[in-house]
């Protein structure tokens, strides 16, 4: 018993170094790819063409080198695996990320939720609560869908 709980609390401890270590930047990219992450599998159905995208994001977003994206992805993958919602992630956007950058988010979201050709219940649901967690209008939500839909379909 008191194994488990000894384990439960190292692992939380280091969770908190790690993210002591981190750099500001490295804590904005992180929540930008947990989002993005949150946004591919959201309907179940993550794929290598919404991976790919979301590599290609981080790295143009952020100005990255793809050896480095793939760290960052890892680090994403272990910080929404443990999470419980995306509010530690809303928030830290929330207090260091400029309006523009939110909605550029936003628009990442949308794009990837596009990419498919369709628009899951579950991937709607979660672009509406994704924009109130970031404190976007509803209006500031459909433009970011409307250009990303214009850019998804360019692409094609």
């Amino acid at each position: 018993m008191f194994g488990v709980i000894r384990k439960i609390i190292e692992g939380s401890k280091s969770g908190k170094d790690r993210e002591s270590r981190e750099d500001p930047e490295q804590k904005k990219h992180i929540a930008a790819g947990v989002l993005l992450l949150e946004a591919a599998h959201v309907d179940n159905e993550c794929n290598e063409e919404e991976m790919e995208h979301i590599v290609a994001t981080l790295q143009d977003k952020f100005d990255l080198p793809a050896d480095c994206v793939g760290d960052l992805l890892d680090l994403a993958r272990a910080d929404r695996k443990q999470s419980v919602d995306l509010w530690q992630f809303t928030n830290y956007i929330n207090r260091n990320f400029s309006p523009a950058e939110k909605r550029a988010v936003m628009e990442d979201v949308w794009r990837i939720i596009l990419l498919d050709g369709k628009l899951d219940k579950h991937e709607d649901h979660y672009a509406h609560k994704l924009a109130d967690l970031l404190h976007l209008t509803h209006g500031q939500m459909i433009a970011a869908k409307l250009k990303a839909r214009e850019q998804v379909s360019r692409l094609s």
